[in-house]
């Protein structure tokens, strides 16, 4: 990996003859980079250019390397990703950064050592946009040759985000796919339509509850995921802090919660799902959810900041598994605790979210525990179900601190399509306590509320 780097300086004894006269950079030690406001990451070289690179890269006869002269890439098909980039800073700086960013997450080499051909013509980034956003920032648009994602999601996010993730001042806000890279995505498995033919809830929004307290046995839980079903709750998940514990272990909880939610469903004709948390070491993740299925779990919970991405990717293309699944956002908060770096909400929980395969994508509510804005929260659930070529959409389920007095603002934010993921306020609402009948009549009254909202509003999904 490395720094912002400018191009080598060209000294005057040179023996290219159109070096004769060029100016050169400034007199700092081309190891150390630009000085801190990134002034003079282009230098004025000489040599025929491509546009997007003007005044980045060193003539060809000039270059002191072992590399060929000229060489040609083949099976480009022409298409670009797209990315744009919040930069802090004047225009000045955006455009700066944004020309090393079309390095940096390509070539990561010095421009004026490129051959020439399609190497800077094509495979180097190309800045095609900038404008204001704001007052101290501006987006600038970056195009990257579709084949450098290769096929997959982990190549896609080091392009996209990788060395540059390092730099201060710089987010990515928005992500832009061909169909010659989105087609390599299946996403998720059973998306929203899919999921809520599981639950046998066309059209109305849905109810989640986690299991907790941490420190529960198996027993204590099981009651609580049981009540959970039998009061209507959809979604009964396994909190993320519920793993393999000495105190808890992982296959006694998810045998009798699993087994409980099935006597409710039973009982009483619903169809709740019950996510069991199989985020652990990685080697070990795909056989605990074949076991988390074979003990009666019928939905995953997992953590993707933990486990990687493409762990869920693995998940949801596992067709003899075939489980829906729930991404916790469990240590992806640096992404997003500033406005000023990481990656933009809809992005981070929206878009990748659904690239990677999740069904359902937890994110904290406005108004809650956690410091997230009612737009911030409008965008992540927008980007859940917003086109994404054929990928197909997934459930937001916003949560973080959920009660029956802010759910009426909730609902008139998220409307029909969310998974209203309610946790401490279940078991405090009401006058029954916390005893498990009061969990089953906390559960109808909240089921109530979201049924009840005076009215829903659909988000544009075009």
């Amino acid at each position: 990996m490395a720094g912002i780097s400018r191009p080598r300086r060209i000294s005057s004894t040179t023996e290219c003859s159109q070096c004769e006269g060029i100016q050169a950079p400034d007199e700092r030690d081309a190891a150390t980079g630009p000085p801190p406001d990134g002034r003079g990451l282009a230098s004025r070289l000489c040599g025929p250019t491509p546009s997007h690179l003007a005044d980045t890269r060193h003539h060809g006869q000039c270059r002191m390397t072992s590399l060929p002269h000229q060489v040609r890439v083949t099976g480009l098909s022409g298409e670009r990703i797209t990315a744009t980039y919040r930069i802090m800073g004047d225009v000045a700086r955006a455009r700066e950064v944004g020309t090393h960013i079309t390095v940096e997450q390509t070539v990561e080499f010095p421009v004026d050592l490129l051959p020439i051909g399609d190497i800077p013509d094509h495979i180097v980034g190309r800045v095609t946009e900038v404008h204001a956003a704001g007052e101290h920032a501006n987006d600038v648009t970056v195009t990257y040759a579709a084949e450098i994602a290769g096929s997959d999601l982990v190549q896609l996010l080091n392009v996209v985000f990788g060395n540059v993730s390092l730099l201060p001042g710089v987010r990515l806000v928005a992500l832009g796919l061909p169909t010659v890279v989105s087609r390599y995505f299946r996403g998720p498995r059973f998306g929203v339509e899919g999921i809520r033919r599981r639950v046998h809830a066309p059209h109305r929004p849905l109810l989640s509850s986690a299991l907790k307290p941490l420190g529960l046995g198996a027993k204590e839980l099981a009651q609580i995921a049981g009540a959970f079903a039998r009061g209507g709750v959809d979604f009964i998940t396994d909190d993320q802090g519920l793993a393999d514990q000495a105190f808890g272990r992982f296959d006694e909880r998810v045998r009798a919660c699993g087994a409980a939610v099935a006597e409710a469903n039973a009982a009483t004709g619903s169809h709740a799902l019950y996510f069991a948390n199989v985020t652990t070491r990685a080697d070990l993740v795909m056989a605990r959810a074949h076991e988390a299925k074979a003990l009666g779990a019928t939905g995953l919970l997992v953590c993707p900041a933990l486990v990687g991405f493409d762990m869920i990717r693995a998940l949801a293309d596992d067709d003899e598994l075939g489980l829906p699944l729930m991404a916790h956002p469990s240590f992806l908060g640096s992404h997003v605790a500033g406005p000023h770096s990481g990656i933009g909400h809809g992005l981070l929980f929206g878009t990748i979210q659904r690239l990677a395969g999740a069904d359902v994508s937890v994110f904290p509510s406005f108004g809650g525990r956690f410091a997230f804005t009612r737009d911030e929260c409008r965008e992540i659930a927008a980007a859940c179900l917003a086109p994404l070529g054929a990928t197909r959409q997934a459930l937001p389920a916003p949560g973080g601190g959920l009660t029956a007095q802010s759910l009426q603002a909730a609902t008139d934010t998220y409307g029909v399509e969310a998974a209203y993921l309610v946790g401490g306020g279940l078991h405090r609402a009401g006058v029954a306590g916390q005893t498990q009948a009061g969990l089953e009549s906390n559960a109808r009254a909240f089921r109530r509320l979201i049924d009840g909202a005076s009215e829903y509003r659909h988000l544009d999904r075009t």
